[in-house]
């Protein structure tokens, strides 16, 4: 077997049918086989991957970090409190002469208040009176009145009859012996008659006290009582009461329930004063007492006292 020498087949050439060159000097891509199972590595094209600009690195001992000076401040202080801030707001007072002065009348005008309260309070007992209660007591207030102008015209009178009188010693007689009947009403040294009531007070339980009828003689007193007279003891100006229940006395004179107040005077006077609100009836009614009031256009007290002759006082008329 003779080979052709006119071709032979070189490896070179082999190559290059192969993989024949493109124009323009780029060589066409060769196809390669994946065997099954094989990963392909993936092929980065060296002008895909850009160049990294070189890395300058100072020398650590070039690189010096500037010192801050570290200044110590004042503690740290918690916010106060709203008490606190009030407290420290109002304590020490910061206090101007106005301010002085503005306290100083108020001061004055709230003291001027309460004594005006205090001297209101003591008619409290006629806010929760009823109209025909109040209405009463002013009509009685409204006799007085009239007693009492009464008493100033009848003085008035006798002054002008001692001064118009031809005979003035007898007339200053007259006028004396009726002044002593009077006095002597008054003193309990002589007995007397007239309109007037009588008040019956009961004390079954005995929790009557004597100041309970110490007060009924002052309201009997203050309502025009001109003569009066307790369980046959004259009661006059200088009469005191004490002890309570089975002990009751009036001037040391011993006295038992019921006592019976005889009494001389205006009655349209003298019962509405004890029945007035929180006066006495309902305060001995309270006491689980009875109080019962009775008119009469005739009252006697006859009971006396002796005249007592003063030790140290004398008459200054001349």
């Amino acid at each position: 077997m003779s080979e052709n020498p006119q071709n032979p087949e070189r490896p070179e050439d082999a190559e290059k049918s192969e993989n024949p060159e493109r124009p323009g000097g780029e060589q066409p891509e060769t196809p390669e086989v994946v065997k099954p199972g094989v990963v392909k590595p993936e092929v980065v094209k060296p002008e895909a991957v850009k160049p990294e600009p070189p890395k300058t690195e100072m020398p650590r001992e070039d690189v010096r970090v500037p010192e801050v000076p570290v200044v110590a401040g004042p503690p740290a202080v918690a916010e106060p409190s709203g008490r606190r801030r009030l407290a420290s707001a109002l304590w020490p007072p910061r206090v101007t002469r106005a301010q002085l002065v503005v306290a100083l009348l108020l001061f004055v005008l709230g003291l001027g208040l309460a004594i005006q309260v205090s001297s209101t309070s003591e008619n409290s007992a006629l806010r929760g009176a009823r109209q025909e209660d109040l209405v009463r007591i002013l009509d009685e207030l409204d006799d007085r009145t009239q007693r009492l102008e009464d008493e100033k015209a009848r003085l008035e009178k006798q002054r002008s009859e001692l001064e118009s009188s031809s005979d003035q010693a007898e007339e200053a007689r007259k006028q004396t012996q009726e002044k002593e009947r009077q006095l002597g009403i008054l003193a309990g040294s002589v007995a007397a008659e007239g309109p007037g009531i009588t008040l019956t007070v009961g004390d079954p339980t005995g929790a009557v006290e004597s100041d309970m009828l110490l007060d009924a003689i002052q309201e009997l007193r203050a309502a025009g009582a001109e003569a009066i007279q307790v369980n046959g003891v004259r009661v006059v100006a200088d009469s005191y009461f004490t002890g309570s229940g089975d002990d009751m006395r009036i001037d040391g004179t011993k006295v038992a329930a019921p006592y019976v107040f005889k009494v001389i005077g205006k009655p349209e006077d003298l019962e509405p004063a004890l029945n007035i609100p929180g006066g006495v009836v309902q305060t001995l009614e309270k006491e689980q007492a009875t109080a019962t009031v009775e008119r009469s256009a005739k009252i006697v007290v006859d009971a006396l006292r002796p005249a007592k002759r003063p030790d140290y006082a004398q008459s200054s008329s001349q």
